[in-house]
């Protein structure tokens, strides 16, 4: 697959396969690949960004692995969405806003940052 050369897509794809252990033992774990551009994946980018504290329990997570309801009061549509953030480890997915590849490891590593923050 022959494509055009963007840094921010280049750094996350070369994060592909990355586990970033902390000093504390939580750890990061990093999963990014190019697929072909499908309603699902508009930007031909399947990831899963994940945050693990030290008993090895996903505490936080970006991916684009299943679909997710979007939360509505009233109404619910059949529009599902396949981007979303998980932000604890009960949370089943919640939509997530994806522009880049650059934006989405800004937003991961703030996360990422807050998690930190509170424990």
């Amino acid at each position: 697959m022959t494509r055009e050369s963007k840094p921010g897509l280049d750094a996350l794809l070369e994060l592909d396969g990355e586990k970033i252990v902390f000093s504390d033992k939580c750890w990061v774990k990093i999963e990014a690949r190019l697929v072909t551009k499908t309603p699902e994946r508009p930007h031909g980018i399947e990831y899963n960004l994940t945050y693990h504290d030290s008993s090895n329990r996903r505490v936080l997570g970006f991916d684009n692995a299943h679909a997710v309801q979007p939360r509505r009061r009233r109404f619910r549509g059949r529009r599902v969405v396949y981007d979303h953030r998980h932000s604890s480890p009960r949370d089943k997915g919640t939509p997530y806003e994806f522009d880049s590849p650059e934006q989405l490891m800004v937003d991961f590593w703030a996360a990422v940052d807050a998690v930190r923050k509170k424990s």
